[in-house]
């Protein structure tokens, strides 16, 4: 068995990173037109595994593979042609390879087809056609598909305008740790559409998105601080988020907020709310 490659062979190899006879094992499947071995086995010339990375080579293979209906080759040929790598880059043949592995029920290829249909890039614009495919997505568990749909609830393209459902996905996608869902929670909450309104339910997403960055959710963590709402008033809080989000990329609005909240507070006050903003982002939020 082992002259002709073993599948099984390669794959345990593999997973013991000796990827010399990985290669040996499915390139003599790969050159008998094994699908799945010329699949696998762009992904190592893509990757540069046990060989030197070479898109081309990686190119060749999965367009062999793809041919013959293999989804996962189907998908990696469409991110070749999405990004140009060993091929010219090509919207429309990137949307071929992405839709037919979509259809087969490849999760990113279903996400990027929703995201290529909401933004209109390489397909005409068209939210219930990128509903469809994040739907797909989502209840397949993915998470930046989870966090696309509840915007599109929330705010009614493609689908009804439902905030319950949008706070549903929002939900699963903020339990695997997406921010920008995190955020959107957090306003969901803050005004109470679609739950029960709870400010204290709002801070703690906003600040598990705040910890990883996201301007926006340090900007709202700041303003409940600043009012008191779901947290302890606590101006010296209040300005350390604002201070951190108009370095982050929350432009005008964090900074006005900071001049505003600075104006209520003491000089001292001022000196360690800057203190911790400084120790915050030399922390990576860890500690706050």
């Amino acid at each position: 068995m082992s002259s002709i490659g073993d599948f099984a062979k390669g794959v345990a190899a593999y997973q013991c990173g000796d990827y010399a006879t990985t290669l040996r094992e499915w390139k003599a499947l790969a050159e008998q037109a094994d699908a799945r071995a010329q699949s696998n086995l762009g992904a190592m010339y893509e990757k540069g595994l046990g060989v030197p990375q070479d898109f081309e080579t990686a190119v060749k293979w999965y367009t062999l593979a793809a041919e013959k209906g293999n989804a996962r080759a189907q998908k990696n040929l469409g991110v070749m042609y999405d990004n140009g790598r060993g091929v010219p880059q090509d919207d429309k043949t990137a949307v071929k390879w992405y839709t037919l592995a979509a259809e087969k029920g490849n999760v990113y290829a279903q996400y990027n087809l929703g995201w290529r249909h909401e933004k209109g890039h390489g397909v005409p614009q068209d939210d219930k056609t990128a509903a469809k495919w994040y739907t797909l997505a989502a209840e397949k568990g993915n998470a930046r598909a989870q966090s696309k749909l509840g915007a599109m609830y929330e705010k009614g393209l493609g689908v009804p305008q439902e905030f319950k459902t949008a706070a549903k996905w929002y939900t699963l996608a903020a339990e695997q740790g997406i921010a920008r869902a995190q955020v959107f929670l957090g306003v969901i909450y803050q005004k109470g559409q679609g739950v029960l309104q709870d400010d204290t339910t709002a801070v703690k997403w906003y600040s598990l998105a705040a910890k990883q960055g996201d301007a926006d959710a340090q900007n709202n963590l700041g303003t409940m601080y600043d009012e008191g709402r779901g947290v302890l008033q606590d101006y010296v809080r209040a300005h350390m988020w604002f201070n951190i989000a108009s370095t982050s990329g929350n432009n005008k609005n964090a900074s006005n907020n900071r001049d505003i909240v600075s104006k209520r507070m003491t000089p001292s006050q001022l000196e360690k709310a800057q203190d911790l903003a400084r120790e915050c982002i030399a922390k990576n939020y860890k500690v706050f």
